[in-house]
């Protein structure tokens, strides 16, 4: 039986990633509008969502940015109404706004604790819930959760990071319980430690020549025995949001270089 490549095309369809304007986000936002979908995004400024705008202008891609805070049902909302007017029915939505605090657990307060479960949880259910009707209206959607291999692991200093992350993975699973009778499919995709601007102090050298500690560690406990790149998102991220994956339900798929499966190297 032939296979037909084009179920891994998005063209036509209407994808939000969320907090997309730069890094992670951004990516998987690019990889869609390369394989043909048409891109909106938000973030919580307009200064923050112009950045973007001009990021993906840069790019050459044609993206509509929108000021809205995911843990705010009515901007949410209004969020969804304006993207459905603008570009027509949410088909894709990847769930990637996200905040980590690292703090050690007795030194951090409920509100921090709360704020950190608010965006990383409350924020997927929240617009979830917004698209879902559109999706059953059309008959067929694709979400998508940035979760992380804090959703199996636990470490130091991300309590609510990480139960925030284990929770988002069983949202995966129940979305995908509730709704896949209407063809529905709700998948996530567990990043490991990717290299973007936010974790270069980690990678830089020291002045000896030698690796930062946290750097020399990752290296050691992942096979690929690098950090990833938010470009190593972007396959996984289309697969999941193509008609190619459309048996696929309830998966966090785990772009880790191999973390996951590794128990580390015999000490010396």
């Amino acid at each position: 039986m032939a296979f037909d490549m084009n179920k891994f095309s998005l063209e036509g369809k209407v994808a939000l990633v969320t907090g997309a304007s730069y890094g992670i986000g951004f990516a998987i936002a690019s990889a869609f509008a390369a394989a043909g979908a048409k891109i909106a995004f938000n973030d919580r400024t307009q200064e923050a969502v112009d950045r973007g705008l001009a990021s993906y202008k840069e790019a050459g891609i044609e993206a509509h940015g929108y000021v809205a805070d995911v843990t705010d049902e009515d901007a949410v909302a209004q969020l969804v109404k304006d993207i459905e007017r603008d570009l027509g029915t949410i088909d894709i939505l990847v769930n990637n706004a996200g905040i980590i605090k690292r703090i050690p657990m007795l030194e951090m307060s409920a509100k921090d604790f709360r704020q950190v479960i608010d965006v990383d949880l409350n924020g997927p259910f929240i617009v979830s819930k917004a698209v879902l009707p559109g999706m059953i209206k059309k008959g067929h959607g694709k979400i998508i959760n940035i979760c992380s291999m804090m959703s199996e692991l636990g470490r130091e200093t991300v309590s609510a990071y990480a139960a925030a992350k284990g929770g988002l993975k069983m949202l995966t699973r129940n979305i995908c319980s509730e709704y896949g009778e209407a063809n529905i499919q709700c998948n996530a995709i567990g990043p490991g430690y990717i290299a973007t601007p936010q974790t270069a102090p980690l990678r830089e050298r020291q002045p000896d020549g030698s690796r930062h500690p946290f750097d020399a560690f990752i290296v050691a406990k992942t096979p690929a025995a690098r950090w990833g790149t938010p470009e190593d998102l972007q396959g996984p991220a289309v697969f999941l949001a193509s008609d190619a994956s459309d048996f696929v339900n309830g998966l966090v798929l785990y772009v880790d270089g191999g973390i996951l499966a590794y128990i580390g190297k015999q000490p010396q």
